[in-house]
């Protein structure tokens, strides 16, 4: 069987830590994952456990997880791109300091990073804080990797081009620290074809390299190609399709590239109740390589045992 390096986005809490994200990741069949070190919306952090990190790291060991492969996402509000408000832009430099420790503590090598938003300030002016801001964070020569996310284009968002990424990583002094995560759904939505992914990847590595890609996130869209809208949905259910997405994630230039799944959680009854990961029903598919036509109905039942 053909290498695969599949994951999800997993929880990471107060109690459990990294020991509960790998135990998460093992109930999905994963053999990598994601994870935020605290909320995604907020920069409120605990202190890490060490004795659940070392006794997560013995797990990984035991199911064959390479920490090397695991991924940590600084949370989405942090904006390199807007200095505006100076002790905001500040504050932002210094979490994500922060959090470059916090994953060095964990034993974390890469962390996925939205760019972030010029919020009127103009494309230039936005790159050019992202790269102030990146030089100050990546000073030290050596240390995690920061991973810029392919951006969908809402707003005024940045990365949404692989020239924008360019321009970030070039004008970064250590730039050894930087690498991308490429977002299948983000990709789509900000006018790139990823039905022809080979067209894609030899522009990447004209642009960029492809020795420079970190990670894939592994979204389906809810929208046409070039909607710039970054709405997520599940493996075969959205604009991109089941094939397209098992061609980009079997795709031999990125065997050793970690897949990671951030597609919608999954109501019982389709309304607005409770929802449920869905993400050990997609990666049986990938594996498989075969869509399975009743994903929904397999997850709510699967769900619905007492």
């Amino acid at each position: 069987m053909d290498k695969l390096i599949i994951g999800s986005h997993v929880s990471f809490t107060k109690n459990e830590g990294l020991l509960g994200s790998v135990k998460e990741a093992l109930s999905y069949d994963a053999n990598t994952f994601m994870f935020y070190t605290g909320a995604p919306q907020n920069t409120v952090r605990g202190p890490i456990d060490n004795i659940k990190t070392n006794q997560a790291k013995e797990l990984m060991k035991q199911n064959n997880i390479d920490i090397n492969n695991v991924i940590i996402h600084a949370p989405y509000i942090v904006n390199l791109a807007n200095d505006k408000d100076p002790d905001k832009y500040n504050f932002a430099i210094n979490f994500l300091m922060q959090e470059l420790k916090r994953a060095k503590q964990l034993g974390i090598n890469k962390i996925v990073l939205h760019p972030g938003s010029h919020v009127g300030l103009g494309e230039e002016k936005g790159l050019n804080n992202i790269v102030n801001a990146l030089n100050i964070v990546l000073e030290d020569k050596e240390g995690p990797i920061i991973c810029l996310e392919t951006m969908a284009g809402k707003g005024t968002e940045l990365g949404t081009s692989f020239e924008q990424l360019k321009t970030i990583i070039d004008g970064t002094k250590n730039n050894q620290r930087l690498m991308v995560c490429l977002d299948t759904c983000h990709l789509n939505d900000a006018g790139y074809d990823v039905t022809d992914f080979d067209k894609l990847l030899e522009q990447f590595d004209q642009i960029i390299g492809i020795n420079k890609i970190g990670c894939i996130h592994i979204n389906d869209s809810k929208n046409p190609k070039a909607a710039h809208k970054d709405r997520h949905e599940n493996i075969g259910l959205g604009t991109i399709g089941f094939d397209n997405l098992i061609n980009i994630i079997y795709n031999n230039k990125l065997k050793e590239v970690p897949k990671i799944l951030e597609t919608p959680y999954i109501s019982l009854n389709g309304g607005k109740d409770r929802t449920y990961p869905p993400y050990k029903f997609e990666i049986k598919m990938i594996k498989n390589k075969k869509y399975n036509p009743n994903l929904l109905d397999n997850i709510r039942a699967y769900y619905k045992k007492p």
